[in-house]
């Protein structure tokens, strides 16, 4: 999954730009502390349909990426249930090894990335948490999003045997090894194709770098990101200065001016297909970095309003979930 020799570029079938809405759909818990397998509050959930009001306006439908505690708790599952029954959004899976049985590993930042843990235990977790969708809303998840990114060596294996098609994990031109995470380095923003036979697609996370030096990509950031460089501030300053920025397409935390500088960059290099992330806990202040007031939560609406109106409007661009990418694609 994480390099060249076991993925082959997709290529479009036609000239259309696409944009993906998907949402990891996860308990509440501070992003500051360490993993607990007492977390597993889903009160944000019955927010969520603030982001749906501005979906239908622009025909969207979101896909909800699922974890345990979302989808085996009735006031979690239960406004998800509604959309889904009302064809409004679509459903995947998102898996927290900490908060999804068994738990039969320790609770570590190691063992936090599903990609991580033993074969056998990564693919009993997603087979648990595949049935309880499944049993949820009478249908087999489709698309996978590994919690914190955490693919591994074993997950490709894991994602055949149990009838997935799609994975959303990729963050392109990223290295997270030095947090125990995988290393997507070689990994760019166009969709591929994977798997033993080349049958998987892979949409990457819409993540790149604007600016002059744009184009030289990991190779000026590395140098750029080293602890040296971190010391001297230089990341910020290149973006500040606008001669390399590393954007991604998420309204936590970017402005729709960076969503709009990001998504030129990424046609220019000839990329159609885009994806539009959050969280879905972002959308009850208080529980991510991002939202912290009432207030806040406007400016964050208010950029997915933005963006959408750049992507369909000025762009021409259209609305499309992961399975429809997938279609839209050529084979191998």
């Amino acid at each position: 999954m994480l390099t060249p020799e076991n993925w082959k570029i997709a290529e479009p079938k036609d000239d259309k730009l696409r944009l993906m809405v998907l949402v990891d759909t996860e308990e509440e818990f501070d992003w500051s502390l360490p993993h607990s397998r007492q977390n597993t509050g889903i009160r944000a959930m019955g927010a969520q349909e603030k982001a749906h009001r501005i979906f239908e306006k622009y025909n969207i439908v979101p896909i909800y990426v699922c974890d345990y505690p979302v989808v085996s708790q009735e006031d979690g599952v239960r406004p998800l249930q509604e959309l889904y029954a009302d064809g409004l959004c679509e459903i995947g899976a998102h898996l927290h090894p900490w908060v999804n049985p068994p738990h039969n590993e320790d609770v570590n930042n190691f063992n936090s990335y599903p990609g991580n843990l033993p074969a056998s235990l990564e693919k009993e977790k997603l087979r648990i948490l595949t049935q309880t969708i499944e049993d949820r809303f009478n249908k087999t998840p489709k698309v996978y999003k590994a919690g914190r990114y955490g693919v591994g060596a074993d997950t490709t294996a894991t994602l055949e045997a149990l009838g997935y098609e799609i994975d959303t994990s990729v963050l392109p031109w990223t290295n997270q090894s030095s947090q125990q995470g995988p290393d997507f380095s070689l990994c760019g923003t166009k969709p591929y194709w994977f798997g033993s036979s080349h049958n998987m697609c892979e949409i990457p996370m819409s993540i790149d770098f604007a600016g002059l030096l744009g184009r030289s990509r990991r190779s000026s950031y590395d140098l750029l990101n080293n602890p040296a460089g971190r010391a001297l501030h230089l990341p910020g300053i290149f973006a500040r200065l606008r001669l390399m920025d590393r954007i991604t397409l998420t309204p936590e935390g970017i402005s729709w001016q960076e969503h709009r500088r990001l998504t030129k960059a990424m046609l220019s290099r000839g990329c159609q297909t885009f994806s539009f992330t959050y969280h879905s806990p972002s959308l009850m202040p208080g529980n991510t970095p991002y939202v912290g007031s009432p207030s806040e939560l406007g400016f964050f609406l208010d950029r997915f309003e933005r963006y959408f109106d750049f992507f369909f409007g000025e762009l021409g661009g259209v609305p499309a979930t992961p399975i429809e990418i997938r279609d839209s694609l050529k084979r191998v």
